[in-house]
């Protein structure tokens, strides 16, 4: 290593490195000296736990030390697999790989050394399938010789230029020496207040640790930055946001209290609180960001309608964004049938208009004869101009990105914003992903909403559950046929409907059947919605395109296929769209190909209609990568930090950033925190201003 290395030095000039595997290791986002330090190992073997192999037990997690007597690749039914059976002295054990067998065959060799962890389980005598594994003692570099072994996360492009765990630690052992250039973001004050460890040692510890208690402590610490940071950027959103000034919308005509006495029923006590957070809020100057979290059916939409009233009478203009065309259909019904009754006016603008409809809608809009605007993504493009825009509404807000909904924000002058979700959201997730927004709850559902009756059953009993269905229907009631999305591609989703359709079709001879899916266009769904709705059709199958947004009053059953694919969330959004009349309603699940975890999963839906104790268990099996349904880019994605886990590390992290960010709003007083903020989280900085 030269003299001239410093952090941001290519990885490509580091010895045991070169131009091949740099260009591996920048897929992994390992480009400099910085970020390899910064890419934390994926587990550790620690081998001062290890057990005897005679010792072991069928589900045991143990780690075992031992030499390979044989090991060779064989064909099993349809595919290769490799084997290695290890001995200890004390007994042997059967090794098995499934996958990345060509990769294990040239790392595994007859004779070699090995550290081994994983799940026992028997098959024709104890084995692990996929174990964790290091080569010992294959040389004399001590670095390969510890007691608790870092093994890192290795891609497919990694392995191909033979960098494994040995080399990788080798990597990080030619650059020791630029630990001590490592400067600490926090002053000495945060660090002994927080009991934290420096940041240079704890990256020396996350990589070559020395006991377990200092392995214990620089994985804290580095929890503890992630759950920072992010915390603070929260913090300094929020902050900017306060800042902006704008219309205090303090009136309350007689519209809105001619909404609420039309309703037809009363408002829960949770819909009446939120109601009053949110007008005490847009009854300031400053704009409201306001995040409403409600399980589905709980009445958000009519919270939605009397606050746009709301603001219509304090005369601004409100535009309310829906992810999808159906549901801004739905939401554009509801808001017409309660809104033309107090003479405030109501459009909908979607993509797929006829263009003089569509020009007639933004003429109305621009000259503010239009009061709501319910809408798609169609609603922020450039041509959509607002007379006075002062109040915004993002349902399902979650499935748009920060730019989206910024420039919807950006139609009007500083508009209150409230965002809304029926994907009831963990606290831990609440304040790391919304941590700069304040939080309305419903928790109570209305008093005239039934429980759902949640059935799995398994594929040998589907024509009992069809019977079933008959029997709904010949009593007037309707049904609901889901489709999984199939991951491979639309087609397959678009097929399995089509296919599941055509049997459903011979098997409910004389009974009505709607086929809806994704790739229709907006009049053909229109058209089955508007049948499906007049009870025109009994049965109506779909693919997942109506997870949010249908509300039929008369639909008791729904027969959700392959429930296994599903997440627990995804599953109770489903079971949500049925219920919501005065019949008994039955959400049936139907398992196929299920494995244990699966069965376990779905266990907790019969159980459960609580849609946030199930996002809890949602967090809990599935991780916050894959909690919703679709996927969203402007998620940060911790490299050590766990919401599920770090519960009080986050509550920590989070006091902290908001004292630091409450006293220093440019954080002047803290430079090199101001620094690692702008260099690492850059790109969440669009609304946030401390240059």
């Amino acid at each position: 290593m030269s003299a001239q290395t410093d952090l941001n030095t290519s990885i490509k000039y580091i010895k045991g490195v070169g131009q091949k595997r740099a260009e591996a290791l920048s897929t992994a986002g390992i480009d400099t000296v910085n970020d390899l330090l910064h890419y934390y190992p994926r587990r550790y073997l620690d081998r001062t736990t290890v057990k005897s192999i005679r010792d072991v037990k069928k589900g045991d997690q143990a780690t075992m030390v031992g030499t390979v007597e044989v090991c060779g690749e064989r064909q099993a039914r349809k595919r290769k697999l490799f084997q290695a059976v290890l001995s200890d002295g004390t007994g042997m054990i059967t090794l098995v790989w499934f996958n990345g067998v060509k990769y294990i065959k040239n790392a595994i060799q007859k004779g070699d050394r090995l550290a081994i962890h994983g799940k026992v389980e028997f098959y024709n005598g104890f084995q692990i399938v996929h174990p964790d594994f290091d080569k010992l003692d294959s040389d004399a570099d001590p670095i390969n010789t510890g007691t608790i072994i870092p093994l890192y996360p290795l891609s497919a492009e990694l392995k191909k230029v033979r960098i494994d765990h040995r080399i990788f630690r080798r990597i990080i052992k030619n650059i020791k020496d630029l630990f001590s250039v490592i400067e600490d973001h926090f002053e000495e004050s945060i660090i002994n207040e927080e009991k934290l460890i420096s940041l240079q040692t704890a990256l020396q510890h996350i990589h070559f640790p020395e006991s377990r208690e200092n392995l214990h402590a620089a994985i804290y610490r580095l929890k503890f930055d992630e759950h920072f940071f992010l915390q603070l950027l929260m913090a300094l959103r929020k902050n900017s946001y306060e800042k902006v000034g704008t219309n205090a919308l303090t009136k309350s005509g007689p519209q809105v209290q001619q909404i609420e006495d039309g309703l037809g029923f009363e408002l829960t006590g949770a819909q009446k609180n939120v109601i009053q957070e949110i007008l005490e809020d847009i009854a300031l100057p400053k704009a409201m960001n306001r995040l409403l979290q409600g399980d589905v059916g709980s009445g958000k939409t009519i919270v939605a309608i009397i606050v746009a009233a709301t603001a219509v009478v304090n005369g601004v203009q409100v535009a309310v964004m829906a992810p999808t065309e159906i549901l801004a259909h739905q939401h554009y019904k509801s808001f017409k049938k309660l809104l033309n009754k107090v003479h405030i006016s109501c459009a909908l603008l979607v993509g797929r208009q006829k263009a003089a409809e569509r020009k007639q809608i933004l003429t109305a809009i621009n000259g503010g004869k239009i009061d709501i605007v319910v809408g798609t993504h169609a609603l922020i493009q450039k041509d959509v101009e607002f007379k006075n825009l002062g109040f915004v509404v993002v349902d399902e807000q979650h499935r748009f990105g920060v730019v989206q909904r910024g420039n919807l924000l950006q139609k009007g002058l500083h508009p209150h914003l409230l965002a809304m979700t029926a994907t009831p959201i963990p606290r831990t997730m609440a304040i790391t992903y919304h941590g700069d927004m304040d939080l309305s709850i419903i928790d109570e559902m209305p008093k005239n909403r039934k429980p759902v009756i949640t059935k799995i059953v398994k594929e040998d009993r589907l024509q009992n559950v069809y019977n079933f269905i008959r029997e709904e229907v010949e009593a007037g009631r309707q049904c609901m046929v889901v489709y999984p999305l199939v991951e491979e591609t639309e087609k397959s989703d678009l097929a399995a409907a089509s296919e599941g359709y055509e049997s459903l079709q011979d098997i409910f001879k004389g009974i009505n059947i709607g086929l809806i899916h994704g790739r229709l266009k907006k009049n053909e769904k229109d058209a089955i919605m508007e049948s499906y709705a007049n009870n025109e059709l009994n049965i109506l199958v779909s693919t997942t395109v109506i997870e949010v947004g249908i509300d039929i009053s008369n639909a008791s059953v729904m027969l959700i296929e392959h429930a296994e694919r599903y997440g627990l969330t995804q599953l109770h959004q489903l079971r949500g769209r049925i219920g919501r009349g005065s019949a008994k309603s039955y959400c049936i699940l139907v398992e196929r190909n299920i494995r244990d975890i699966s069965r376990k999963r779905l266990a907790i839906m019969e159980k459960i209609n609580d849609g946030f104790v199930i996002a809890d268990e949602d967090l809990k099996m599935r991780g916050p990568g894959k909690f919703f349904s679709t996927e969203q880019s402007g998620f940060f994605k911790h490299k050590i930090a766990d919401m599920v886990t770090d519960g009080p590390i986050i509550r920590q992290a989070r006091e902290i950033a908001q004292n630091i960010a409450k006293a220093d709003t440019k954080l002047d007083d803290h430079p090199l925190m101001k620094e690692r903020l702008l260099k690492d989280y850059a790109q969440y900085m669009e609304t946030v201003t401390i240059s």
